[in-house]
């Protein structure tokens, strides 16, 4: 549905496409698209402040223990850490 939109507000971001995403529960997600323009019917947000990556191989069922990492990595720079969001290369379920 989203990509639908996205395609139909040709808003495609062609060169840096990104998908990051988050669990917020056991049966809820939040994705978010990059995108070159605003996209009628969807809900737009911008991110900004400091952001660290790290690169994580392995099966979807250690994201638990890599969203862990990632907050105790931001703890050990002295930062509270905030929202996790993940890239992935492939689909989870691949």
């Amino acid at each position: 549905r989203v990509n639908r939109h996205i395609d139909d507000a040709e808003a495609s971001a062609t060169d840096q496409f990104i998908v990051l995403s988050r669990d917020i529960s056991p049966w809820s997600s939040e994705h978010l698209f990059s995108v070159a323009k605003s996209v009628p019917g969807e809900e737009m947000t911008t991110l900004s402040g400091d952001f660290m990556t790290k690169v994580f191989e392995g099966p979807y069922s250690q994201a638990r223990q890599w969203l862990e990492e990632m907050r105790q990595i931001a703890r050990d720079r002295k930062s509270e850490p905030g929202n996790v969001y993940f890239f992935y290369t492939t689909c989870p379920k691949c």
